[in-house]
């Protein structure tokens, strides 16, 4: 049997898309393994967003040529973003790459592969025209949690950013077909989702446009989740990433009162300076930034958010700087990715824009923000000292094996040793003992 390995790089939508494929080769008779070494296949899934993401890709490619010494028929390929990004000029950096593929060709990969195997390298399928969302909708089974893309794409360009040029425009899918799937999910035993959309909060208003149906009041992510919310087995409801922009009245009712919607919202922030907000092109102020997340913290009696941030970006200047830092201290993050600015080629910023901030000045930083939020994180997790948290059990701890791991509606990481009987999926009841910065440790209460 002809065996596959798949090495997944960047965010979310790569994992879920790994995970589809896989889904995908294993219906069509291909078996997957979990070392290269054993692969007749090696894929290669890859990010764009940071070029320090591409060089680990570009420089794993590279390594893989050593199986070939042993395997001088082994098919390697690239798939994902930075495949989209690159395109055909990845087989001159990699001279023995197989084929590339784009972010909507998933489909396309067998077929290829099939070429592959029959000795046709270099082969490329990156799309053309007008993109069409393409959705291989395999899960592993099992999974107590498990992701779901709901839309593709952005339309928002802001200036760092190059996931339009990758993903493309924004398509969304039907809500009837994703009701579909996560039903069936939710029969297979899981019992968390996490909705996966690069602008997710706009999900479905191109489509309204389209329809003539759209209002400034409407959010078709709001039925989304209301549709969500009511199906039988699914208990926790979770998603990523939304923009401030559609963070509309409805939606903000919505995700406030949905039982089933976990309390713990990921609103991407990247700075709190105006000056930097309108050269990054986000489409807000930090004033409506605020306003966005006291109207959730004012609806709900308890809350948790987390965020993105970009240090030293172009022009960017120290009382830029301080900006982002008080606007981090006034919301109180529990959780923050800190990014030094990096340009990506082909975006407006890395075509229009000096990347001036000196690196030890992003280092800096950088390393003041982490500093900040390690701080308000030790201190926000100590106050869950002695409560009871319903917990969802995800298993054995990666770090302990003597220990099993859930995580809290906060999405506070919790730690355990497991009782008998007790299972991955089952809701427990865990009185906290320890805290640090990044999880919380506890005992089951029967």
């Amino acid at each position: 049997m002809i065996r596959f390995y798949i090495k997944t790089y960047g965010c979310q939508m790569n994992e879920r898309e790994s995970e589809a494929l896989a889904c995908l080769l294993d219906s069509l008779g291909y078996m997957e393994c979990f070392r290269e070494e054993d692969a007749d296949i090696i894929i290669l899934n890859t990010c764009s967003v940071r070029e320090q993401a591409e060089r680990k890709a570009i420089g794993k490619a590279g390594l893989l040529k050593r199986l070939m010494n042993d395997k001088p028929n082994l098919v390697i390929g690239i798939i994902g973003c930075m495949a989209q990004n690159r395109g055909k000029a990845l087989f001159e950096m990699i001279p023995h790459l197989s084929f590339v593929a784009g972010t909507e060709q998933l489909h396309q990969v067998p077929d290829m592969i099939e070429k592959a195997l029959g000795g046709k390298r270099h082969l490329a399928e990156l799309g053309q025209g007008e993109p069409v969302y393409h959705e291989c909708p395999g899960h592993k089974p099992g999974g107590v949690c498990a992701m779901t893309s709901v839309m593709r794409g952005c339309n928002q360009f802001c200036t760092y950013c190059i996931v339009p040029y990758t993903r493309g425009r924004e398509r969304s899918r039907e809500i009837p077909a994703i009701v579909d799937e996560i039903t069936m999910l939710a029969e297979q035993g899981t019992k968390e989702i996490l909705l996966l959309g690069q602008n997710i909060t706009a999900y479905g208003l191109v489509e309204a446009r389209e329809k003539g149906t759209y209002t400034p009041e409407i959010s078709p992510f709001a039925e989304l989740l209301e549709a969500v919310n009511g199906i039988p087995g699914i208990e926790r409801i979770r998603f990523t990433s939304p923009h401030v922009r559609f963070m509309n009245e409805r939606y903000i009712e919505a995700i406030c009162s949905l039982p089933k919607v976990c309390k713990s919202f990921h609103v991407p922030l990247q700075s709190g300076s105006d000056r930097m907000l309108r050269l990054m092109h986000r489409g807000y102020t930090a004033d409506e930034y605020l306003r966005r997340i006291d109207a959730i913290k004012s609806r709900l009696p308890e809350v948790a958010f987390s965020t993105d941030v970009i240090v030293g970006f172009s022009g960017e200047t120290q009382e830029d700087f301080n900006a982002t830092r008080e606007l981090m201290k006034t919301v109180g993050f529990d959780m923050a990715y800190i990014f030094r600015y990096s340009p990506r080629a082909g975006t407006r910023s890395a075509e229009t824009m000096a990347d001036d901030v000196p690196d030890e000045v992003k280092h800096e930083r950088n390393q003041i923000l982490l500093g900040d939020l390690e701080e308000f994180a030790e201190k926000r997790n100590q106050l869950f000292k002695g409560r009871v948290l319903q917990v969802l059990v995800e298993g054995v701890s990666k770090r302990n094996k003597e220990r099993w791991t859930g995580r809290s509606d906060l999405n506070k990481t919790c730690n355990f040793t497991p009782v008998p009987g007790l299972k991955e999926g089952d809701m427990v009841n865990l009185r906290i003992t320890r805290c640090s910065a990044n999880s919380l440790s506890g005992e089951v209460v029967m």
